[in-house]
């Protein structure tokens, strides 16, 4: 990332945990840049980026069948 600002923004108390850690606060600083960075013409950040997270993800050994495993996981525990 170019010309890195600071800039504070309101969190969780758990997701102000999970910053403490640098990886995670440079990992989360990608993702917001990304997401708000004018992209070129006619493409969508959010493509881009869900399309850049599959891209890691699967460098990192994932499958989709596992993504979906973790989604499902996911989505139960938010519904209780």
């Amino acid at each position: 990332m170019d010309d890195i600002v600071m800039v504070p923004i309101p969190v969780s108390g758990d997701a102000a945990e999970v910053l403490k850690k640098a990886e995670n606060r440079e990992r989360i600083g990608r993702l917001v840049s990304n997401i708000l960075r004018p992209g070129t013409a006619g493409e969508d950040p959010i493509v881009a980026l869900i399309a850049d997270l599959k891209t890691e993800a699967r460098a990192a050994g994932l499958t989709d069948e596992d993504i979906d495993v973790e989604l499902a996981a996911y989505n139960a525990e938010r519904r209780i």
